[in-house]
């Protein structure tokens, strides 16, 4: 029977993975994978033969209609993304939409996905919160910032360690010098790391120690009417 499987993939230790999520890609009759060259690499580890094709936010609108037409005559195929669950920041979404337009059954597996660690290990409050994925480059990013400066719920982002300090910039700007921060890199490999404080104190760290790896920024929400949270 026709369905398409999201699973999620390794954000860097490549033993995080499960039992099921390896069983389901050697049982697939086709895997999209956001970069071939990265997964070749996770099924060559758990030795996984399916064959793969390419799926990416470069040319998802082309290969949508021939994915959803191989589901249709009743193939099984396995969506992944580089790294964590897909469609988190990452494709999915647009594939995910087609199954249920067409009544294809979409089933996505438990796995891991980086913001949860990082939010748990981050210190703040983690019963509420909002998921923000990567802020607007330009456009729009002003507008965001204001909205989310009144936000009470604990906030993440995604932020690449090029663009790690402009953002911290801009977050201490509308949220406040004080406001309570805490940053993950490199969740789950050799160099892990996470960095906590004030926007300030955060800031000033990244200045001295250029980041590296792909990071996740938790923010306290704002607090009883306080720009500081």
């Amino acid at each position: 029977m026709e369905k398409l499987y999201l699973v999620p993939t390794p954000i860097g230790n490549l033993e995080d993975i499960t039992l099921r999520a390896i069983s389901v890609l050697k049982e697939v009759d086709l895997i999209l994978a956001e970069d071939t060259r990265t997964s070749g690499k996770l099924l060559q580890r758990y030795e996984i033969s399916t064959p793969m094709q390419s799926h990416h936010m470069h040319n998802e609108h082309k290969t949508l209609d021939g994915i959803i037409k191989r589901l249709k005559s009743g193939e099984q195929i396995a969506l992944i993304s580089d790294a964590g669950t897909p469609a988190i920041s990452d494709p999915g979404f647009l594939l995910t939409r087609a199954c249920v337009e067409n009544d294809i059954p979409v089933e996505c597996l438990p796995g891991a996905t980086a913001f949860v660690p990082a939010l748990v290990q981050s210190g703040l409050p983690n019963d509420r919160f909002v998921f923000e994925g990567f802020l607007p480059p330009k456009k729009g990013r002003q507008t965001r910032l204001k909205q989310l400066a009144e936000e009470s719920r604990t906030l993440i982002f995604y932020e690449s360690p090029y663009k790690l300090l402009k953002t911290l910039s801009d977050l201490s700007e509308y949220f406040g010098a004080d406001r309570r921060v805490s940053v993950s890199r490199e969740l789950t490999k050799l160099y892990e790391e996470t960095i906590r404080g004030t926007l300030e104190e955060v800031q000033e760290h990244f200045k001295n120690k250029a980041p590296k790896g792909e990071l996740v920024i938790v923010v306290a929400g704002k607090k009883d009417g306080k720009t500081s949270g």
